[in-house]
């Protein structure tokens, strides 16, 4: 009998009249009920992540297994080394995996492309460029939607296929280029047509190429001159060309020589000769009288094709004309049909080396401007083109000369990335003054986020492998995401000392700045140097092979 009542004692627990009658007992199992149901739930969401985990884990593995596997395969065919004992850009990318910071970093880009596109999108769409403080958009190019444009190769290759789209919609509905306006021939060159036709390259959408047929056809005029140096105004609607009256009536040595690598390309891609005929005979025209040093003063006679006394120099007005001689003989395959292209950028290259000079105490390296015999010790930050120029032409030297050019190029480039480190914000003025015993001092102190330091690091890591390179970008990108980046899109700096800030992106920074900040991140084969050639607006252009006596071919 008393284990009978001992077990009936036991089931009353279970009895809910028995909990219904004590209502504490009744809260403390409520309690401990859910408490259990927490810890299960907990357990069984623990071991779901942990599963999710390995699943990513297993895929991953199961991703480098197969890029182990491609790897192994392409090396039976490794690429040559070059001449100065460098692996090539083609060759490096088939033995080196993304590096996951390179992989982090570039995303950080991405979003900064992001961020400043959305910001145009929002506040100034179809305008050439946005306002970001004001957040309304100007018509610096007459309205042209010049970022628009400049942008658009940028967003294809960082993958942005979404606002891509939007932006090639605009471009076939609403682009227009019958605008009573007088543009600069250089700057709608460079930005409109080349950022149409690098556009039409990667996505071989025949909307592009029509469009930049369009607007060449409207700045053909400007090279109808006696000597056939092009003016470098044009009215768009009815094609009145004249030169800016603050020339004294000469044409800008920059602006005529810079038109070479999208007039070639457009008559490669549409077969017809005359927009490579117009833009050849410039250079056939200067190589007449081509100095001895290879140094041209930035202003040039358009009746007579005679050069005029006025400055020379690396940066402003001169820069991109030494870079395009270099640029086309690449762009030609480097045959003789632009054979003379690399000859006469050898000879000015022989010119830069005489300007080059090295400060106290630090002795960097920098280049010098010139007016007559007399030597003046600055230095813009256009000039820091100059790096990657010197490394990527450094190739086609003897061994011993392919040496001294590179290394000066890793010296220049040191002085430029020092440029961005001398000053509080870390971001470079416009321009730099070096006098004896103080190693460089600011003079125009603005930035207006300009891409040409970061450009050379981008072509000496691609050229060298050397990561501090990267490392050197990364830094200057960090600047501009503390010192640039607003709300409303990112903005240049009034004084790079005080950190105020103007009310201004420019096209540039989405076309240049922040495309070789992406690509100096990326595989070497993103926009391989064997396969593209970059304008000055960094637009990559595809290199197709150039038949001996096509066009204009000499």
């Amino acid at each position: 009998m008393a284990r009978s009542r001992s077990s009936a004692s036991r089931w009353r627990y279970v009895n809910p009249a028995y909990y219904l009658k004590r209502p504490k007992r009744l809260a403390l199992l409520l309690i401990l009920f859910v408490c259990a149901t927490l810890v299960v739930w907990d357990r069984q969401t623990l071991v779901r992540e942990h599963e999710e985990e390995v699943s990513k884990l297993n895929d991953e593995v199961t991703r480098l297994q197969s890029m182990l596997e491609e790897i192994k395969a392409a090396k039976s065919g490794a690429g040559k080394v070059n001449v100065i004992g460098k692996v090539s850009d083609a060759s490096r990318n088939s033995d080196v995996l993304d590096d996951p910071i390179d992989i982090q970093r570039r995303e950080k880009v991405k979003d900064a492309m992001i961020h400043a596109w959305s910001s145009y999108e929002k506040y100034a769409w179809g305008h050439d460029e946005l306002q970001p403080q004001s957040k309304n958009g100007v018509d610096s190019f007459g309205g042209l939607g010049a970022t628009l444009i400049d942008a658009l190769d940028t967003l294809y290759i960082m993958g942005l296929d979404e606002q891509f789209q939007r932006a090639r919609e605009w471009v076939a509905e609403s682009l227009d280029f019958n605008k009573n306006y007088d543009a600069s021939v250089f700057e709608t060159t460079i930005r409109v047509v080349g950022g149409l036709l690098s556009a039409y390259d990667l996505s071989g959408d025949k909307v592009f190429l029509e469009k930049a047929k369009d607007i060449a056809d409207r700045l053909l005029p400007a090279w109808d001159t006696p000597s056939g140096i092009p003016y470098n105004i044009i009215n768009l609607a009815h094609g009145n060309p004249h030169n800016p009256g603050w020339t004294g009536g000469d044409s800008i040595l920059a602006d005529s020589g810079t038109e070479q690598l999208e007039f070639i390309a457009l008559s490669q891609r549409t077969g017809d000769p005359k927009y490579q005929h117009k833009v050849e005979n410039v250079i056939l025209e200067l190589n007449k009288t081509f100095p001895s040093d290879g140094l041209l003063p930035i202003y040039i006679n358009p009746h007579r094709g005679t050069r005029s006394y006025s400055t020379i120099t690396f940066g402003a007005m001169g820069d991109s004309f030494y870079e395009y001689l270099l640029k086309v003989w690449i762009q030609g395959n480097k045959t003789t049909a632009v054979k003379h292209y690399r000859e006469m950028w050898e000879t000015s290259m022989k010119g830069l080396l005489s300007l080059v000079r090295r400060t106290t105490p630090s002795s960097f390296a920098y280049l010098c401007e010139k007016i007559g015999n007399s030597l003046i010790d600055k230095m813009d930050e256009l000039a820091c083109f100059a790096p990657g120029m010197l490394a990527l032409g450094s190739s086609g030297y003897a061994p011993d000369e392919a040496e001294r050019f590179l290394s000066l190029a890793e010296e220049l480039a040191w002085t430029c990335y020092n440029f961005y480190q001398s000053t509080p914000t870390k971001l470079a003025g416009e321009n730099y003054f070096f006098n004896s015993g103080q190693d460089m001092s600011v003079g125009t102190s603005w930035n207006i986020l300009r891409p040409e330091t970061v450009e050379s690091l981008f072509y000496l890591w691609r050229l060298t492998g050397n990561k501090t390179y990267q490392e050197w970008g990364w830094n200057i990108f960090q600047a501009f995401e503390k010192n640039s980046r607003i709300e409303t899109g990112y903005v240049g700096l009034k004084d790079v000392s005080t950190g105020i800030k103007d009310n201004m992106m420019q096209s540039f920074f989405l076309a240049e700045t922040l495309k070789y900040l992406y690509l100096l991140f990326s595989p070497s084969s993103v926009i391989s140097l064997d396969e593209w050639v970059f304008n000055t607006e960094a637009h990559p252009i595809k290199i197709i092979p150039r038949k001996e006596g096509r066009f204009h071919d000499n």
